[in-house]
């Protein structure tokens, strides 16, 4: 999977300008106001030559009466438990301060590369200005303006060689890797225990039992499996809304390796926006996706129960119209044996490869029945399609105006192909291209 870097530092010492900077766009909102990251926030980065996940954090107070400050430095904490690599933002402009010095004794204890980082450094006279910071003691302070992109080069030359090497995929390529992904105590233990047929984890009502991620290999009809059960916490929470927070780490890292992601909802709560969050890292990954609906014999139901919750994913779920639903009860077994053999179709699909003829003849009719629209006034022409990977199965287009194809368009292809082909449970990737004009 892609190594986890975490950004931490007290507030307003530009830990989000950074994250910007590192990820090539404005994904972190930016205020002088201290505090306006609260939370985590990730995103993948593929600029460098290690892909990797980046998680900006908000302030990191280690003493602090205030509530929010306090949120705040767990959701620090926890990033810098689960990441590979850590940068630790200090402000030049502020000087060092006690905060620093007590984050950085904390950070020494920890066995993992830690990057100690002075921030606004924007020329000369404030280079000069850092000689503090060298007193704490660190074998290297490294000092860079993320806003002017002021020594951010040199520095991730230096953090790229540091992390670990992508562990994605193992030795053995016919296992199947399943991710059992949700919001905490939706029963993804109990489910993971009920499709092993034995206790393999502990499950319990109260949200985050499951403090770490457990792989588990097994054997269904002579096929090799590995589950991957997801920690929903890592400690407990007062709230609902400060228990959700933690789930997000976990899940990315189980997506990442996984090949079909069971996206685990609860009947009993309905759709959430957690589980819209999750979801929605299953489809960036590109992995196959599944959705179970536990808890489902809780329910008092009529006919219209199932119609209606099927509606309401749907529609939460518009990203992913092509994912099977699944409705179980994982405490009392309740079609918890289809689940597998969903697994299997799903993992047939996302490993589909069809023939350039036929993925021509489908595409050459699509493309007649329903021209795309016209580019700044002029005709966009295709030529062939092919595909050219799988898991998920992914299509090169080649054609006059790739920059022109409107995302409709793009979307009615994707359709066209899964009538003809099927695609259940996986998403498809689409590359449009300009054909070398030395083609013809």
């Amino acid at each position: 999977m892609k190594p986890i870097i975490a950004i931490v530092g007290r507030p307003n010492v530009g830990k989000s300008t950074l994250f910007n900077r590192l990820v090539g766009r404005r994904k972190a909102m930016v205020d002088d106001m201290p505090g306006v990251t609260r939370d985590r926030n990730y995103a993948e980065v593929n600029r460098f030559d290690v892909p990797f996940i980046l998680v900006d954090t908000g302030g990191f107070e280690p003493e602090t009466n205030d509530r929010l400050l306090q949120q705040m430095r767990e959701q620090s904490r926890f990033a810098m438990d689960e990441a590979d690599v850590i940068l630790f933002v200090m402000d030049a402009r502020s000087g060092l301060t006690p905060a620093d010095h007590d984050v950085v004794q904390m950070l020494r204890r920890i066995d993992k590369p830690v990057f100690y980082i002075i921030n606004k450094v924007d020329g000369d006279s404030q280079e000069a200005a850092t000689g503090d910071f060298y007193s704490l003691g660190v074998d290297h302070v490294y000092t860079i303006s993320a806003e002017h992109n002021r020594g951010v080069g040199d520095l991730m030359d230096e953090v790229v060689q540091a992390l670990p090497e992508d562990a994605d995929r193992q030795d053995e390529e016919d296992i199947t890797r399943i991710a059992v992904v949700g919001r905490p105590n939706v029963g993804k233990s109990t489910l993971v225990n009920r499709l092993l047929g034995y206790e393999r984890v502990v499950a319990n009502p109260t949200a985050g039992t499951t403090r770490d991620a457990v792989d588990t290999r097994f054997m269904c009809n002579k096929k090799p499996y590995l589950l991957i059960d997801t920690a929903g916490i890592r400690r407990k929470g007062k709230t609902v809304e400060k228990v959700e927070k933690y789930s997000v780490m976990d899940a990315l890292r189980s997506i990442e390796r996984a090949d079909v992601v069971l996206i685990v909802l609860s009947a009993e709560d309905g759709v959430t926006e957690q589980d819209s969050k999750i979801a929605g890292y299953a489809y960036e990954a590109g992995r196959g996706c599944i959705f179970v609906v536990n808890k489902w014999d809780t329910l008092q139901k009529d006919n219209s129960s199932m119609g209606k919750f099927v509606e309401e994913i749907r529609r939460s779920f518009k990203y992913l119209p092509f994912a099977p639903i699944l409705f179980v009860s994982a405490l009392s077994g309740q079609r918890s044996g289809k689940i597998i053999q969903e697994v299997d179709l799903v993992m047939e699909q996302y490993s589909k490869r069809v023939s350039t003829s036929d993925l021509n003849k489908v595409f050459s009719n699509a493309t007649e029945e329903n021209h795309a629209p016209l580019d700044q006034g002029k005709r966009v022409k295709f030529y062939f399609a092919t595909q050219v990977g799988t898991k998920p199965p992914s299509f090169v287009i080649f054609t006059n105006r790739p920059e022109g194809i409107h995302f409709s368009y793009e979307r009615y292809i994707m359709n066209r192909f899964r009538e003809a082909f099927g695609f259940t449970g996986t998403p498809m990737k689409l590359i449009f291209r300009g054909r070398d004009k030395k083609q013809g």
